[in-house]
């Protein structure tokens, strides 16, 4: 498998990191999971569009991680030459996200079905699988498995494990550290998780600002985690606040203090192999 870190940014626009996006290539499958801003630029730039996805997974809903997802729905519609799917797997309320989204593409599909009529169909063909922790399934080439995670007030939210030809990878979303996510990051060859420097979001004396160090894992409780489940290779992602250049070592001892595996950071299109 290859693993694309898409956007590694956070809710605070960054001319130089797209929000949480992340590409699993599985073989001939192709997973989005997440979302975020610029999404669609990055997956170009990774070689890939939303007409080569086999399903997108979103971790939660919240505006950071689906902010693009209009584009995904809107781009993989105007593209595709006959009415073809496009499978999203998402959280408990993710069919009212996407209805909404729908809802505010009626005047586009209007205008597009009066200038190609004979083209195109009356609406984006969107299945949504609204999933829950314990539940399995298929994407193509992949065996998928959904984790609990927690991202408290934010619920429900979910982990992913993505399985394929013996290699396991673990994508955690938003949160802090559980026994949950410890269970499903169990061996896993590689795990993907959202990460934040408690000592620099410190310092911003802002308390809406400070909130977040309560429901989103350390670089440090990333290690951990990783630690605890014996994970092989440790991927971070989503850096608040942004890494600065110059700045990468910095963050990887932070981690590799608790971790003793490869650590792999970086900025938007980073991408590794398992």
């Amino acid at each position: 498998m290859e693993v694309i870190l898409l956007g590694t940014g956070s809710p605070m626009p960054d001319a130089k990191r797209g929000g949480p996006a992340t590409l699993v290539k599985a073989g001939a499958t192709q997973i989005l999971v997440d979302a975020g801003r610029a999404v669609v630029m990055r997956l170009t730039g990774a070689g890939s569009l939303p007409i080569f996805l086999s399903g997108v997974l979103i971790t939660h809903l919240h505006s950071d991680h689906l902010t693009d997802l209009n584009d995904v729905i809107t781009t993989h519609y105007v593209m595709s030459q006959a009415e073809t799917p496009l499978h999203i797997y998402g959280p408990p309320r993710t069919q009212e996200v996407v209805n909404g989204i729908l809802a505010s593409l009626a005047p586009d599909i209007s205008y597009r079905l009066a200038h190609h009529p004979d083209t195109l169909w009356w609406q984006p063909k969107i299945i949504v699988t609204e999933v829950t922790p314990g539940m399995t399934f298929t994407i193509g080439e992949a065996q998928i498995s959904v984790g609990e995670t927690n991202h408290a007030p934010v619920e429900p939210t979910v982990s992913y494990r993505i399985e394929h030809e013996g290699k396991s990878l673990v994508l955690g979303g938003d949160g802090i550290p559980c026994e949950t996510l410890d269970a499903i990051c169990k061996g896993a060859d590689a795990y993907v998780q959202t990460v934040i420097r408690e000592d620099l979001v410190s310092l911003v004396k802002n308390k809406r600002f400070l909130d977040i160090l309560d429901y989103h894992s350390t670089v440090e409780q990333a290690a951990q985690t990783a630690t605890r489940a014996g994970v092989k290779k440790l991927i971070l992602t989503h850096y608040v606040p942004s890494i600065q250049p110059g700045q990468e070592e910095e963050w990887r001892a932070l981690a590799a203090a608790h971790f003793a595996g490869e650590i792999v950071l970086g900025d938007d299109l980073t991408a590794t192999t398992i």
